[in-house]
């Protein structure tokens, strides 16, 4: 029964709604200010690597979080085309499976950190919290291979928080070999990579090597690089792979009238049935026929 001027007793025994944070927290650039506080922050940042974690830990098999973060990558192409930081297990194409790609929980923890990184900037804080939120977004979104997530994060860890608040010599030696190998690997712009490299005073005998080999076309070496560094430089090499893989394609066609299917895998770091969905490979067989024809004609 109700009372006089109150609800009915059964109202209170109902349950509050539990709302999530990730949802509840807005985008400062959409005119959210619940993120310029530093503890609002700070606590953001643990539910972010909480979720992340609980995400890493909810697969059972070690190699479940390979094919989830592969997975988001493959829907990313179709679509377009005080926490340590944690270590990320890289993904391996070789552990894809067939089945629609798990993507929302790991699309909820990549605005989670836009959210976070837009707070931070928002309320111009530079210091450890920070910078330490800063390295684990772009490791996590390197790996994802989230460009717009990584980019503008690094030139802001670079350009305006390390000047003011000193990254230690291997944090920016670290960070300064993802901007280059973005720049060469993803842009395209060597000179500018370069620039960055002298710039920054960037000192990685296998970067350099991966930019030789991008300004020479030596697909050979690029391979070998890649399966050498780690896995977030090997992530970055992945926007630069389908050119270096047309590119060996080309020069096998030109060189080889036959090749052990071995060694063409391996040259082009590449499984045949990978190479046989590439249109690329179908119009470069063509165009050798055609070659083939006219010479013997």
């Amino acid at each position: 029964m109700s009372t006089k001027g109150g609800r009915n007793s059964s109202w209170s025994r109902l349950k509050p709604v539990k709302q999530d944070i990730f949802e509840e927290m807005g985008l400062r650039s959409k005119g959210d200010k619940q993120l310029l506080d530093y503890k609002t922050q700070e606590s953001f940042y643990n539910k972010i690597v909480e979720r992340y974690l609980i995400f890493a830990a909810d697969a059972r098999r070690g190699d479940e979080l390979d094919r989830k973060l592969a997975r988001l990558n493959i829907a990313q192409d179709n679509a377009n085309r005080d926490a340590a930081p944690t270590t990320l297990t890289v993904p391996n194409p070789a552990d894809l499976i067939n089945g629609k790609p798990d993507t929302n929980e790991l699309d909820a923890i990549t605005m989670g950190m836009r959210k976070l990184r837009e707070g931070i900037v928002a309320s111009k804080r530079i210091d450890d919290f920070s910078i330490q939120a800063y390295i684990f977004c772009i490791r996590l979104s390197i790996l994802l291979k989230h460009w717009e997530s990584y980019h503008p994060a690094m030139r802001h860890l670079l350009q305006v928080m390390h000047p003011k608040h000193p990254l230690s010599s291997t944090e920016l030696q670290e960070f300064a070999a993802y901007q280059v190998l973005d720049l060469a690997c993803r842009q395209s712009d060597l000179a500018k990579a370069y620039s960055i490299r002298l710039a920054l005073g960037l000192r990685d005998p296998k970067v350099d090597e991966v930019l030789k080999a991008i300004a020479h076309d030596n697909y050979f070496l690029f391979w070998k690089v890649k399966r050498e560094v780690d896995g977030y430089k090997a992530k970055i090499m992945e926007f630069a792979g389908e050119e270096m893989k047309l590119h060996a394609l080309k020069s096998i066609g030109k060189t080889y009238l036959s090749i052990e299917l071995d060694s063409l895998e391996q040259l082009t770091d590449s499984s045949w049935s990978v190479l046989t969905e590439a249109s690329e490979l179908i119009l470069f067989m063509i165009m050798t026929i055609d070659e083939l024809w006219s010479l013997s004609a």
